[in-house]
């Protein structure tokens, strides 16, 4: 099945979230495609300096403004999105105690309405500080036309098991939004698309924020390791590529060799 995804690379300013939703629904409203991922907390931007800045700019998952401003694009443009954005949630402890909790999130909007959500597994740096690690696991969800996508966040990839995981539960596309500093990243994830047989969207940011140089580069990878497209480090732009998600279900990698079948978890350690 012919499907059309792409990467959204811009620079958000931080602690403007309004003024972060309307440059992406600006860069996204005339683009025809399937599925367009956003970078990592793309609506508030990354080097919060305390928990009260976080608490600013933190949003319900379902009831937020980004949620509802993008449930309306995906129906006009007939288009799922994931995007990153900092997740407030209100956690009750008991009928009289409750607390607000927050997470590293990314969204999963699709034409019908739906919204499914992931939280960052793997904290990198000061997120420590502020962000709980997410409880979500690594599940995976269906997009338009029913491709399935998992999603996981930045950080996420320097732990192969990530990745797996959403190949083992039956992703066909995993989405990436990203902040990425470190130099290693765009490169690793033609290995996860590799071992994984699976395609991968890494939808990083660019700019400086603080004392963070955020390296672009965002990239739509093949199941086979090709590199489709990939953004420079610097430009603001949405790209979009077309891939056959029938080649994401072949895992065979030679006629005696097939990626699942071949597998030994026995002898894996945890």
């Amino acid at each position: 099945m012919s499907y059309n995804v792409g990467v959204c690379q811009f620079q958000p300013i931080f602690m403007e979230p309004e003024r972060n939703r309307n440059k992406m629904l600006e860069m996204v409203k005339d683009i025809n495609a399937d599925l367009i991922v956003f970078p990592e907390l793309a609506t508030s931007g990354y080097t919060f300096n305390n928990l009260d800045e976080l608490k600013a700019v933190a949003e319900n998952a379902q009831t937020g403004q980004t949620a509802k401003q993008f449930k309306q694009l995906a129906k006009e443009n007939n288009c799922s999105y994931v995007i990153g954005f900092p997740e407030r949630v209100n956690s009750r402890l008991t009928i009289h105690d409750s607390r607000l909790t927050y997470y590293n999130s990314s969204m999963l909007v699709n034409p019908d309405g739906t919204i499914h959500i992931y939280r960052k597994t793997h904290l990198f740096w000061d997120e420590k500080l502020y962000f709980t690690p997410g409880n979500t696991g690594f599940q995976v969800f269906e997009a338009k036309n029913g491709v399935r996508i998992g999603m996981m966040i930045c950080f996420d990839w320097f732990f192969p098991e990530s990745a797996r995981t959403l190949m083992l539960n039956g992703a066909n596309v995993i989405a990436h939004p990203a902040n990425l500093v470190l130099p290693w990243c765009q490169q690793a994830m033609i290995t996860r698309s590799l071992e994984n047989r699976v395609f991968s969207i890494t939808a990083n940011r660019t700019g400086k924020e603080s004392n963070n140089i955020f390296t672009g580069m965002s990239q739509v990878v093949s199941e086979r390791g090709e590199i489709i497209l990939r953004l420079d480090e610097f430009v603001e732009k949405v790209q979009i590529t077309e891939i056959d998600i029938a080649r994401s279900k072949d895992k065979q990698i030679t006629v005696r060799n097939e990626l699942l079948s071949d597998r030994k978890p026995e002898y894996y350690h945890s």
